[in-house]
């Protein structure tokens, strides 16, 4: 099994409502590929001087475990996900940092 973990930091801070429904849109389309054995999304929890570090400081996690690696890249190539990816980068942009791995427990 390996984990996908995305680190995702938008560029300006979003609404509450805006993000969860980002971290949605995320969570079904990964679940639409047919691709992943599971999927977990979560806000970052902030806390007071992060914003001083010079590093990526996430706004959201998004964890996804896949059987291998082809069902990883058949994951990323659902169209599906790459709408909702352009959808949100033309409203929100944001960057992203990932790893992939074992799981971690």
């Amino acid at each position: 099994m390996i984990h996908h973990t995305m680190i995702v930091s938008f560029d300006r801070s979003l609404p509450a409502e805006e993000l969860d429904q980002y971290l949605t849109d995320i969570e079904q389309a990964m679940l639409d590929s047919d691709t992943v054995l599971s999927v977990a999304v979560r806000r970052h929890i902030p806390v007071p001087g992060e914003e001083a570090i010079p590093a990526l400081v996430a706004t959201a996690i998004v964890q996804v475990a896949v059987a291998d690696t082809d069902a990883l890249a058949k994951a990323f190539a659902a169209p599906g996900l790459h709408e909702v990816i352009d959808h949100w980068q033309s409203r929100h942009p944001y960057k992203v940092a990932w790893a992939n791995h074992e799981p971690l427990t």
